[in-house]
């Protein structure tokens, strides 16, 4: 198993960053077109609520397969701790993990033995280098 490196993973979350703002941009058209039929003090909340949603929806379809977009460009690929593609229920774990943890498992990633994230410990996945085909 090869690790990729922490400034790799950085900077394909960079990459990821910027794609996601795109998604939830146009994601958000419709529930922006509702808000002036909810009560003003339910709308700035549930409309965090749909995009941390749509952000998991975006994330837990494309590690089921293995890779996103970004991690396509930067050879990174997820996959379970067996090996093959993460299931849905692991990469919604994943997801979950992810958006509670960030923080300390950036740190954990530091000095852990095999580099991994702790909430890729926690949801049983782990990011791996790819090897580019000789075609």
């Amino acid at each position: 198993m090869n690790t990729p490196s922490l400034p790799r993973r950085l900077a394909c979350l960079v990459y990821e960053a910027m794609l996601l703002v795109a998604v939830l941009f146009v994601a958000s058209f419709p529930f922006v077109a509702l808000l002036p039929l909810l009560p003003e003090t339910w709308g700035r909340p549930l409309m965090q609520l749909f995009l941390l949603v749509v952000a998991g929806a975006y994330f837990t379809l494309f590690w089921r397969r293995g890779q996103t977009l970004a991690m396509k460009t930067w050879r990174i690929r997820i996959e379970s701790t067996t090996g093959g593609p993460p299931t849905t229920a692991r990469a919604l774990k994943r997801y979950l993990l992810a958006c509670l943890l960030f923080p300390v498992s950036l740190v954990w990633a530091m000095f852990a033995a095999d580099r991994q994230f702790l909430h890729d410990r926690l949801a049983g996945t782990r990011l791996v280098s790819v090897v580019p085909s000789t075609r």
